[in-house]
């Protein structure tokens, strides 16, 4: 199995930006189709698949746009409730303490 350490956040959005590229070509899509698929400009596909910079919600378009949106479902997933007094006792935090 394919093992992948990323050690930086430009890495991964290195790597992001690749794949996003690497599909694209897989489902024989051109930049102007994807572009126009997701709602996206072409300079902004163009800028993305070349260095990764794009806003968060220009990568969910174009994953959308790609089929691949099932990832992001995943992203930030909660943590686990282990027993009901979790539920009962913990108030949902709205701030966070530290700086």
């Amino acid at each position: 199995m394919l093992s992948l350490s990323f050690t930086s956040p430009s890495e991964v959005i290195g790597a992001a930006a690749r794949r996003a590229r690497q599909l694209r070509l897989a489902r024989n899509m051109t930049q102007d189709g994807l572009a126009a698929r997701s709602g996206v400009s072409l300079g902004t596909l163009k800028l993305f698949e070349r260095t990764g910079k794009a806003s968060f919600e220009t990568v969910v378009r174009i994953a959308f746009a790609l089929g691949a949106e099932k990832e992001f479902l995943e992203l930030f997933p909660p943590s686990p409730l282990t027993r009901i007094d979790d539920v009962i006792e913990e108030p949902v935090r709205r701030r966070g303490r530290l700086k």
